[in-house]
């Protein structure tokens, strides 16, 4: 016996289903804006890292800067001491070259004189009389003597000639020592003989040691004005009266050089000319947009040239 139910008629099939709970979604909700929350701070930390990483990246590219300037700086130095060096030793490597020639002109004749010999000994094998082989051997003799006499006669020459650039590079090496010693010594005595005002400046004077040239310049307002003082012209560039600081560009022969971070009573120094004559400026008084001071300028040109030009003799 079975039972079946079956739906009234006019009545609905089914029941409607539930409604689902507020909870879940208030729950799905909070989780949505969290997840927000932690996709916006992740974006904050990537863009203060990235911002930080570009400030560390622009300090590390100015000293990379700093450092290269230095370095070409010290590499011009170099280069004309190297200048020097090279214009010391230009007769020694001229020298060197004409007797390098010479010994490869003498062994010519050497190998010349020998095979000169194997013919010669060759003859000889040919002949059949007791006496023209003699004879040869004898004129052979004579012939090897008198080529050995003057191979050693050339070769002591030669020998001569090497000692004698052997020596004047010694010479060259040790008055280029000197002139080292020296240019450190009047930059030391530079550096030790300043004026700090007009009394101690008269002072100077009365050495009779230097020239000097005092100086009264203020900025200019064109950035093309230049002062002249003595046989070069100045710029000031700024000034810092509380640190007693200033910058300063300075115009010799056809090019220039700045000056940066000066402090007052520091002596600068340049070199001027072909002979690079060591100059000195001082600043007394550093003042609004103007500056106080002297250039101090060697007397004997000849004297105080730290790269003179050489001539062979």
């Amino acid at each position: 016996m079975s039972f079946s139910l079956k739906p009234k008629e006019g009545g609905s099939a089914s029941a409607p289903p539930p409604a689902p709970p507020r909870q879940s979604n208030t729950l799905l909700m909070v989780g949505i804006v969290l997840c927000l929350v932690l996709i916006a701070g992740v974006g904050y930390s990537s863009y203060a890292t990235r911002t930080d990483l570009e400030q560390r990246i622009s300090v590390l590219q100015k000293q990379i800067d700093d450092q290269v300037t230095s370095v070409k700086k010290n590499a011009a130095d170099i280069a004309s001491d190297v200048d020097v060096v090279t214009k010391r030793l230009g007769v020694t490597s001229q020298e060197l070259d004409n007797s390098r020639k010479f010994a490869e002109k003498l062994r010519a004749e050497q190998e010349k004189a020998q095979a000169q010999l194997a013919s010669t000994a060759s003859e000889l094998a040919n002949k059949a009389s007791t006496t023209d082989v003699a004879a040869a051997r004898q004129e052979a003799t004579t012939k090897l003597a008198e080529v050995a006499q003057s191979a050693d006669t050339k070769i002591g020459n030669v020998s001569g000639e090497v000692t004698k650039v052997a020596a004047n590079l010694d010479a060259t090496k040790a008055d280029l020592a000197a002139s080292r010693r020296d240019i450190s010594d009047v930059r030391t005595t530079l550096s030790q003989q300043i004026a700090r005002n007009s009394s101690e400046l008269s002072d100077l004077r009365k050495k009779g040691e230097r020239d000097f040239f005092e100086f009264d310049i203020s900025k200019p307002k064109k950035s093309t004005e230049m002062a002249r003082v003595a046989d070069i012209q100045l710029q000031l560039k700024k000034t810092d009266t509380k640190k007693a600081k200033y910058d300063v560009l300075i115009q010799v022969d056809d090019s220039k050089l700045e000056k940066k971070d000066r402090t007052a009573n520091e002596p600068v120094q340049f070199l001027v000319g072909r002979d690079k004559l060591r100059y000195e400026l001082v600043v007394n008084f550093v003042d609004k947009d103007r500056i106080r001071g002297y250039l101090s300028t060697p007397k004997d040109k000849a004297l105080a040239a730290e790269r003179p030009q050489f001539r062979p003799e």
